[in-house]
């Protein structure tokens, strides 16, 4: 029977619990509802996101053998599904999908490959090993596709792809989700109120996001008891970033909310948004903080100091405890400040990372 769908989409993740690729896909998805049938395959067996697809995405989880460290096992058995699955198009997206890239090889099934970032093995630089087998595998047939200017230079310098298959598309929001109307209910619930300054932040909690840059940060900051730290997110560094807060006797003014499905209501509780990862690209937390209005302390990695608005600019700073320090201890000193700085924040993101530009683009590179 002839799907109703124009195309099917394979689509291979390391990991499909809630990330900024996952978050994206299923934005792409519920905007795409009915151009695309989508496989979905996790290598950890995790589908976590799926939470965040709409009712009636046609999207499916095949059951295909995967032992992690047997490569040559895993070439037949993902060879043999895209040969019985049939899909238009398969996307692969970061390392942890290399295998599926690798069992499309010398097969005429059109491969694109989305690049968000590195984990922590390649914060700092690129592994030999795996720059050799990315040219050997994309240098040909694949279309990589990235969201920042700093990957697109690693993509097309690095790993010495032809710019012709690169294509650059920024990562995009509904900034009209975002609003600076205070959420009182939510405030009440962790007893933040209006005298409060809250320095906030929104990431999965993994060793890359170096969270205890953050904590170490806030520790260093003039002691208040107006001042709060809400930590938004969940994941395997939680219950040590607890402990830690703890140890560094801060516990008592850092709040973890855990994971928040929609974190535009918590956003307007934020008076600053901080980050403090040892590797970022195109953080969609930064575009969601931008259309609440925030100003944004961080530390340059990535595309972030490009991202902000100019007045921010200054505000993005060396990956260094005590930097970050600093200009929080700065935006928490200065209300006006902190509000012009949002001010722009909020106008940059509306004017350059709308979310039809994005939509439309994938629209395009999919279909094509």
């Amino acid at each position: 029977m002839k799907s109703k769908f124009a195309h099917k989409l394979f689509h291979a993740f390391p990991s499909f619990e809630i990330g900024g690729a996952q978050v994206r896909f299923a934005r792409l998805a519920n905007k795409h509802r009915t151009q695309f049938s989508h496989f979905l395959y996790a290598a950890n067996q995790s589908y976590k996101a799926t939470e965040l697809l709409n009712d009636g995405i046609d999207f499916s989880i095949p059951d295909v053998a995967y032992s992690k460290g047997h490569l040559a096992n895993n070439f037949i058995h993902f060879r043999r599904a895209l040969k019985e699955l049939r899909p238009d198009v398969l996307v692969t997206y970061n390392w942890g999908a290399i295998e599926w890239a690798l069992a499309n090889f010398g097969r005429s099934l059109p491969h694109i490959h989305i690049v968000d970032g590195f984990g922590p093995e390649e914060a700092d630089r690129q592994l030999p090993r795996r720059v050799y087998f990315r040219r050997f595998l994309f240098g040909r047939n694949t279309t990589v596709v990235v969201p920042s200017h700093t990957l697109h230079d690693i993509v097309t310098r690095i790993w010495r792809i032809n710019p012709t298959r690169v294509q650059y598309i920024p990562n995009g929001i509904d900034c009209d989700r975002f609003t600076r109307e205070r959420d009182q209910a939510l405030a009440d619930s962790y007893n933040i109120t209006a005298e409060t300054t809250v320095i906030g932040t929104v990431a999965t909690l993994r060793p890359e996001k170096n969270l205890q840059r953050l904590l170490l940060a806030f520790r260093n900051m003039p002691e208040s008891d107006k001042l709060r730290l809400v930590i938004v997110g969940d994941g395997p560094e939680r219950a040590g970033l607890e402990a830690f807060a703890k140890q560094q006797e801060i516990a008592d003014r850092v709040i973890f909310t855990g994971y928040i499905a929609d974190p535009a209501g918590i956003l307007s509780l934020f008076d600053i948004f901080a980050l403090s990862s040892d590797t970022e690209q195109m953080p969609i937390s930064i575009l969601e903080a931008m259309a609440s209005g925030l100003p944004v302390a961080g530390v340059d990695v990535g595309d972030v100091r490009h991202i902000v608005s100019e007045g921010n600019k200054p505000y993005i700073v060396a990956r260094d405890t005590h930097a970050l320090s600093a200009v929080l201890s700065k935006f928490t000193e200065d209300a006006d400040l902190r509000r012009a700085i949002g001010g722009e924040n909020r106008h940059h993101v509306r004017k350059v990372y709308d979310e039809k530009t994005m939509v439309d683009a994938y629209e395009r590179l999919f279909s094509g």
